[in-house]
């Protein structure tokens, strides 16, 4: 586990999502990578769908003002989008944001770590005192920054979708059988 509060990888080589694990009990990672160095952060599924359409968003609204030379779609071909190994995630995430840089023409996500809440501190809960299990008071969370290219992002958003889209055919029915009686 890194000590670092604020990792940055700029620019990255790659950046992907994937899942582990079967149909219903997937467990979402984001991952990105620059030379040696490789991050894994764990996601919810409705945060990696979110983050596929806030993508495709940033990247609509910067086409707009900033014409980019690439039609808007990739081909996932000429990505490798498979999780590396090892796959260690450094945390679960709490928060993303995008932004742009003009000046480098790169789209930076931020992820920033969920900390849980212990027992201790429930009732503190409603002023925000968050705790971790090794007794730090007020911890720091960690935060991540991956830079990448408009291409790199707009094949994240394009996997994304088909990653979220891969699961059961009926996700209300979250893998378990419902009766109704009338």
């Amino acid at each position: 586990m890194s000590s670092e509060v604020e990792i940055e990888l700029n620019p990255i080589d790659f950046i992907t999502a994937g899942t582990v694990g079967p149909k219903g009990k997937r467990v979402f990672h984001l991952q990105a990578g620059s030379g040696d160095r490789l991050i894994s952060l764990i996601m919810e599924k409705e945060q990696t769908r979110a983050l596929g359409e806030a993508v495709t968003e940033l990247l609509e609204d910067l086409n707009d003002r900033y014409p980019d030379t690439s039609e808007g779609i990739v081909n996932l071909a000429n990505f490798n989008m498979n999780l590396r190994d090892p796959l260690e995630p450094l945390f679960r995430v709490a928060q993303i944001g995008l932004g742009y840089d003009e000046v480098s023409n790169q789209v930076v996500l931020v992820g920033q770590e969920f900390l849980r809440q212990t027992v201790e501190d429930d009732d503190d809960a409603a002023i925000g005192n968050l705790g971790t299990d090794d007794g730090e008071e007020n911890p720091q969370p960690r935060v991540v920054r991956f830079w990448g290219s408009r291409e790199q992002f707009r094949a994240l958003s394009q996997y994304t979708a088909q990653l979220v889209n891969k699961g059961r055919a009926d996700p209300k029915k979250n893998g378990r059988l419902i009766y109704y009686w009338t």
